[in-house]
């Protein structure tokens, strides 16, 4: 009889499968064991015991693994086969898991149970075969019949070992008990398992919790994920520190999707609170988890809860924490540390990278949820370090989309600097990894043609340089030298721009890289003199720094300086004399602590300095004194450099020291009986201001210098003899001034006492009365005259630059003097232009890009040659407008008055009038605007003349009492002339860049404005608006003058007894107001944040000469109270131009407010509208006429249909309202209800029409099948009043026939078809059964209207005229469409027994058939669908194709439209 064994507790051990590397040092440290432990027997006394030594497993004790004899897979059919043949089954069952449980009550024989068996050293055999053997308990859980009783027992003695952690042999028991439930071959019961492992959760630690959770998968078979993934979803819900497993458990469960939807929508709800570390896990879940239906809302709302900005630690952390780093001590565990935020930041940017690189939907989905945001505030620092992983990553041409979407972004104003900043400032490590996309991306929008993306591009190009380590700026720097080498003028704008800003805010880190812009010297062939300015700045601020990091550069910048000065070409001596003016600039700048105070004490520049800087200009000066242009261009670039350098007192009174006299030397001559001399003309002193102080003054020299510059340039032996010396010429005395006024200036503080007297000091010229016979002089006498002209105008204009600023009454008034002594010069050179055509004028800039001179100005005479090596191709100057202007004395401004414009005296009678305007156009003047580079550049300065009132001076007496008062003021012509001049000053600065035009440089736009260049934006911007209050006053005026005028002539501004000159230039001057508030307001820095303070001070002006005394408005009250301060000045508008103008600017300041905006919209419409129903007339009694006109009421038409509320009634009302009346209209007839709609403008009106109507169907809601009745009404009804519209316009054509009017009803009308086609006809599909009237009746009106389109197409090709016969084909096409797509309608909603086609015959626009064309009747196919008749006869009498919508109710047919036409 068997005796039941007692059951030994000695062998207990278990441990679970750990990784393979710590089973395999087990293995080989028990394989090493030389001898077995003699108790071994005694082990084996019980059932549990010797069941598993008959099936092969021998038990140890202590440290000693238990042993395996044979196969795990025999090992298991043994010990199977003898538990059901023994005969207490299945009892012994019960048994042998008894004796299991007292085996491992000891914790040692529990962790040798968990720990994989060992193979006997004897068994050679078996070792060979496989030396990884399971533990004992993995191999009892593969038994069927034990594994319910071994998992029990497991989950009984897991709770023994919860908290102890990892023991000290490094061994988790719980971990290893998991770790044997993994990828069993067979599990029993897994419900039961899977409620064991959750009540196991519920009661557990964290961390055996994350342990269980994340052995799930591993665990539970595929039917039991479903359930258990929705407990493991209310588990996160209670408990966010199990986030991450939970997480990692679910993304690789096989779930529903809509579970997983829901588990993702709870966890997007919560994703805000998310903590950073887990932030990673979270996103890739969600990214991982998505369906592609639901892409595009789950990674859209994933952008929104994404807030980066908060993974940046405080700048006073950042920098406590730099501090720490750089002495070297460990920031405390209590404060985050700024790496581990961004390596989390990291970790998140690296999920969206891999699913963006593997899920297009995903990609798909982030580029269409960054275009989709339309507000810079809404964008955010993700959106931009996902643009550069889409770029780094190119999968599925991610890289060409990114680029897309940030050009666009970036030109649209949405994405801007201070978000690529923000970006670099927090997350600088992160970005580290996506250098080189950064780099491709700033080298791309820097290449761009498209001025708006440039400054982006360079603003890429300075973060990195200033976030990133020392290799990344060397790559940045020879990147942007690489700019400035290939030769375009755009990028090298720019990128010298930028090395300039990094050499002045961080020359220490750019000095390392100086070796890399000393290459730029060679690459300077293509390069203007604007670029060399700012080369030889970098170069010489580097080569000349005080800690001379760079100083071995100097030796090659003064090598190439001194063999550009000594070349013979005048182009690379210019840049050797800009090149020097720098050097001198940064070797003479003031050094010492105590200049940097204002406190000179002596110079502290050092003695071989300062012989190097006097010897260099020595240098230039005597390199440049033979040559008049490289002379004034040295004297512009030594001004410009004291203007802008502040230059060490021994150098700034060395260069002082011999200018005025030299000047007095050169240019100024004491006031003498007569002037000796041979000269073209009679000599003449004029201008003087001075006449009290006559006896003993002096006079500025002009016209004997200009005779012997002549007479210099005739005589060719005589110049190659004195080419050495040193020549006095007129070319250089703007230039010469402009620098001795600016060393006067230095020198006293502001003060021009010393040379005050050359303000009002006249000039030496000729009776300018000789103007007037000017065709009868020689073609060299009227170009000396010309040039004198423009000499005395350079004059004024440097003097009027001068003594702007100064404060004396005086002064003041006698500038406003030289600004009439300029405007009255301006018209006498206008009528010597006229006959002088194909003159080039002498230089006034020098610094312009053609080196030796410029070219003629646009629009002048045919080729000639020219005797200066400057002189380019001549042609002559069309007329376009003329500036005027008063003189100072009375008399001859009134002479002035008598030559401007074209003489309307109020005795002419009709007949006269006419004589007198074909006599005047007879004369074609010219437009002193394609002469601007001719002229000196005005400073910003000179506009704070506008603020001049009422200025007076006093004729004083021996006695000194005042004997006469004489009254100057700003007249209306001088105002012009400074409007004229600040609006293009604001052009050029602050208006948005445009792109430049094809085959045409920027080069030309900058002529003329390089001191304006110096200032920045924001200074303009400034300025700009402290002169607000004396524009509004000036604008004001103008609104006075004109309301006074209507009201004294009842509304009639061509009345009797109007000044007709003063009448153009004060709405020359009101229309010039406009444009420059709106160029100011327009400035988009407005929209910076940081230039909100200039915009409030802005619209505080406007709203305050509104509303005095309310103060702390907020933005939007402003922007309310300024435009309807604008709105007030709507009724005293002189012209057309004006009031596009005013509109212009109210939409404008409307933008700058953020509430209202329907408000401001239809107050926008009712102006336009009324603008449009208004009769301009000129001056002169007549309607406004003319190209300029058209262009400018097709733009006020634009912004009416724009801002209106229904724009397809709008149409409805100037085509069925306005046109009609024009039908039968005289030539010279316009529309009563639209008086701007003439016979004239009437192709203005069409062509603009016909554009919005084909723009607003296309902007109608694509139809859907979803919709409902009432959409589908609202819907039909819009394209009822659309093909109503559109089939008023197109039978305008047979009374306006003209070529325009046909070419544009055929281009807009194939475009307005294939919208039909696209959005329309769907929605006939879904409506046809509901709405069958409706159908019906739009589709006999658009057949009417294609009917035409064909007889137009036929009449295009009898005229032969192929600028109409180019849109024939296409627009048949689109109509053959159209017959086709008609009859799939009417078979979609079993009608297409109502469809039959029929031929068509050729006819005209009068509906005449073509006869050359009867034999090809069939060639043609008519198209359009209306209710057929039931007749056959009518049908063949319309011969037209009837594919009629025919319902069977027997009415009539309709009309043909060929019987409408007659």
């Amino acid at each position: 009889m068997m005796r039941k064994k007692r059951r030994s507790s000695v062998n207990k051990a278990s441990e679970s499968v750990i990784p393979p590397e710590t089973s395999k040092s087990k293995k080989s440290r028990s394989d090493g064991r030389n001898a077995k432990p003699t108790w071994q027997d005694n082990a084996a006394d019980g059932v549990f015991a010797q069941l598993l030594r008959d099936a092969g497993v021998v038990l140890r004790g202590g440290n000693t693994p238990n042993e395996i004899n044979v196969d795990q897979v025999v090992f298991q059919r043994r010990l199977q086969q003898h538990l059901r043949k023994n005969p207490r089954y299945p009892n012994i069952i019960q048994e042998f898991v008894t004796g299991l449980e007292s085996h491992i009550e000891d914790h040692l024989n529990l962790k040798n149970c968990l720990l994989p068996c060992v193979r006997p050293l004897l068994d050679e055999e078996s070792s060979s075969t496989g030396s990884y053997q399971e533990s004992l308990i993995r191999h009892l859980l593969g038994i069927e019949m034990l594994q319910p009783s071994v998992i029990n027992t497991l989950f009984e003695k897991l709770p023994e070992f919860m908290f102890d952690g990892i023991g000290e042999d490094g061994l988790n028991v719980p971990r290893m008990i998991m770790s044997q439930l993994k990828w069993l071959d067979i599990v029993k019961d897994s419900k039961d398992l899977a409620s064991k492992l959750m009540q196991l959760v519920s009661v557990a630690p964290v961390e055996i919790q994350r342990d269980v959770i994340t052995s799930l998968p591993e665990i539970l078979e595929d039917s039991q994920h479903h359930d258990i993934a929705k407990e493991l979803h209310s588990l996160l819900q209670q408990n966010t520190q199990l986030t991450v497993p939970i997480l990692d458990t679910l993304s690789t469960l096989n779930l529903s999707s809509a579970l997983l939807a829901e588990v993702r929508g709870a966890i997007m709800v919560t994703l805000s609170a998310v903590q950073l570390e887990d932030l990673p896990v979270v996103v890739k879940f969600i990214l991982h988890s998505v369906s592609a239906s639901d892409t595009n809302e789950v990674v859209s709302d994933l952008r929104k809860k994404l807030e980066l900005e908060l993974c940046v630690l405080p700048p006073v952390l950042q920098a406590s924490q730099n501090r720490l780093k750089n002495k070297g001590v460990t920031c405390s565990s209590s404060v985050p540390a700024a790496t581990d935020s961004q390596d989390c930041v990291g970790l998140v940017l690296d999920a969206i990278r891999s699913a963006v690189r593997f899920q297009k939907v995903i990609l798909e989905a982030w580029l269409k949820a960054i275009e989709s945001v339309d507000e810079a505030e809404n964008h955010k620092v993700i959106d931009l370090l996902v643009l550069f992983i889409l770029h780094s990553i190119n999968a599925n041409n991610s890289r060409q989309s990114a680029e897309k979407v940030l050009r666009l972004k970036v030109r649209g104003g949405q994405i801007r600097e201070a978000l690529l900043e923000k970006t670099f400032r927090g997350h600088a490590q992160v970005m580290r990894g996506y250098f080189p996309s950064i780099l491709a991306l700033a080298e791309t929008l820097l290449h761009s043609s498209d001025p708006c993306v440039v400054p982006f591009g360079g603003h890429m190009y300075k973060q990195a340089f200033a976030a990133f380590d020392p290799y990344c700026q060397q790559e940045v720097v020879g990147s942007l030298v690489t700019h400035v080498c290939s030769g375009v003028s755009g990028e090298v704008d720019v990128a010298l721009e930028l090395l300039c800003d990094l050499v002045t805010q961080r020359p220490a880190e750019m000095a390392v890289y100086a070796v890399f812009l000393k290459r730029i010297l060679d690459f300077m062939e293509n390069m203007t003199p604007q670029h060399v300015r700012r080369l030889f700045y970098l170069l010489s601020s580097l080569a000349f720094s005080q800690d001379q990091r760079s100083s071995h550069i100097q030796d090659d910048m003064h090598i190439v300086i001194r063999k550009q000065l000594c070349s013979t070409a005048f182009k690379y001596k210019c840049f050797g004399i800009i090149g020097a003016v720098m050097v001198v600039g940064s070797m003479g700048s003031c050094r010492s602590k105590s200049e940097a105070n204002g406190k000179s004490q002596g110079s502290s520049l050092p003695k071989e300095m300062y012989r190097q800087v006097t010897s260099l200009l020595e240098l230039v000066r005597s390199c440049s004194e033979a040559t008049p242009e490289a002379a004034a261009l040295y004297y512009d670039e030594l001004a410009n450099l004291l203007q802008t350098c502040r230059l060490d007192p021994q150098v700034q009174e060395w260069i002082g020291k011999s200018v005025l006299e030299d000047f007095q030397e050169d240019f100024v001559v004491d006031l003498g009986p007569e002037i000796q001399g041979s000269l073209p003309f009679p000599a003449a002193v004029m201008y003087n201001l001075d006449e009290e102080e006559s006896q003993g003054g002096i006079a500025v020299n002009l016209l004997p210098l200009l005779a012997e510059d002549f007479h210099h340039k005739g005589d060719l032996r005589g110049l190659l003899i004195e080419k050495e010396k040193k020549r006095v010429s007129p070319l250089c005395l703007a230039s010469f001034f402009r620098l001795l006024r600016l060393c006067e200036e230095k020198q006293h503080q502001g003060d021009l006492e010393e040379i005050d007297a050359l303000l009002g000091c006249p000039l030496v010229l000729t009776d300018l009365d000789v103007v007037e016979k000017a065709e009868s002089l020689s073609r060299p006498e009227r170009e000396f005259l010309c040039s004198l002209l423009f000499y005395t105008i350079n004059w004024f204009r440097e003097v009027v630059n001068a003594f702007c600023r100064q404060q004396d009454p005086e002064m003041k008034m006698k500038v406003v003097t030289r600004l009439q002594n300029i405007t009255y010069l301006q018209t006498v050179l206008e009528r010597c232009l006229t006959a002088t055509p194909g003159f080039v004028p002498p230089l006034a800039n020098f610094d312009c890009e053609s080196g030796g001179g410029m070219g003629p100005p646009l629009g002048t005479a045919p080729p000639k040659k020219s005797k200066k090596e400057s002189a380019g191709r001549k042609r002559k100057a069309p007329a376009t407008k003329n500036s005027s202007g008063d003189d100072s004395q009375l008399e001859e401004g009134a002479e002035a008055e008598e030559t401007q414009q074209i003489p309307t005296p109020q005795d002419l009678t009709e007949k006269e009038k006419d004589k007198e305007k074909e006599k005047e156009e007879s004369k074609a003047g010219v437009s002193l605007a394609s002469y601007r580079p001719f002229f000196r550049e005005l400073d910003l300065e000179v506009l704070n003349v506008l603020q001049c009132g009422l200025l007076s001076r006093s004729l004083l007496d021996t006695e000194l009492h005042s004997r006469l008062r004489e009254e100057v003021q700003l007249g209306p012509a001088e105002l012009v002339f400074l409007l004229e001049d600040m609006w293009r000053k604001l052009e050029f600065r602050l208006a948005a860049a445009k792109k430049a035009p094809f085959l045409k440089g920027r080069s030309d736009r900058n002529v003329g404005f390089s001191h304006l260049q110096q200032k920045s934006p924001r200074d303009i911007a400034t300025c700009c608006i402290q002169l607000l209050p004396t524009l509004c006053t000036h604008l004001e005026n103008c609104h006075n003058q004109f309301q006074a005028l209507l009201s004294e002539n009842q509304g009639v501004v061509d009345a009797t007894g109007v000044d007709l000159k003063e009448q153009q230039l004060m709405s020359s001057a009101y229309q010039l107001l406009l444009q420059v508030l709106h160029s100011c307001f327009s400035w988009a820095g407005f929209s910076q944040h940081e230039h909100r303070d200039l915009l409030k001070n802005a619209l505080g002006v406007l709203a305050g000469r509104l509303k005095e005394g309310e103060a702390d408005l907020t933005l939007d009250q402003l922007t309310g109270h300024g435009f309807e301060y604008l709105l007030n000045i709507r009724s005293t508008l002189p012209s057309l131009g004006t009031a596009l103008c005013l509109t212009q600017l109210l939409m404008t300041v409307a933008e700058r407010g953020a509430a209202n905006r329907m408000a401001y919209r239809e107050k926008i419409a009712s102006l336009s509208r009324q603008f449009l129903c208004q009769e301009w007339v000129m001056p002169g009694g007549e309607r406004e006429r003319g190209s300029k006109h058209n262009d400018t009421l097709q733009t006020l038409l634009s912004i009416y249909l724009d801002h209106t509320d229904d724009i397809l009634k709008a149409i409805e009302e100037i085509a069925g309202e306005g046109f009609p009346e024009l039908m039968n209209a005289p030539k010279n007839g316009w529309s009563t209800r639209f008086p701007t709609l003439t016979r004239q403008t009437f192709l203005v009106f069409y062509r603009g029409i016909m554009a919005k109507l084909e723009k607003s169907v296309k902007r109608i809601p694509p139809a859907r099948q979803s919709d409902s009745t009432e959409v589908q009404s609202e819907k039909l009804m819009t394209w009822n009043l659309a093909v109503r519209d559109f089939h008023i316009l197109v039978n305008m054509v047979k009374v306006f026939d003209t070529r325009p009017v046909l070419s544009v009803c055929l281009k807009y009308g194939r475009l307005f078809l294939e919208a039909f086609l696209k959005l329309a006809m769907p929605l006939l599909d879904f409506s046809f059964k509901k709405h069958k009237e409706d159908v019906q009746s739009m589709l006999k009106t658009f057949q009417l209207s294609t009917r035409q389109l064909h007889h137009m197409c036929g009449h295009s090709k009898i005229r032969q005229d192929t600028g109409l016969t180019n849109h024939v084909p296409v627009l048949k096409k689109s109509l053959e469409q159209f017959v086709y797509r008609a009859k799939a309608m009417l078979a979609r909603n079993h009608c297409q027994e109502a469809f039959w086609l029929g031929n068509l015959k050729n006819r005209d626009l009068k509906g005449e058939e073509i006869l050359s064309q009867r034999s090809h009747l069939s060639d043609e196919e008519e198209e359009g669908e209306e209710e057929a008749s039931q007749l056959p006869q009518e049908q063949s009498e319309d011969e037209e194709q009837r594919s009629g919508s025919e319902m069977r109710n027997g009415r009539d047919e309709e009309e043909e439209i060929s019987e409408d036409s007659d």
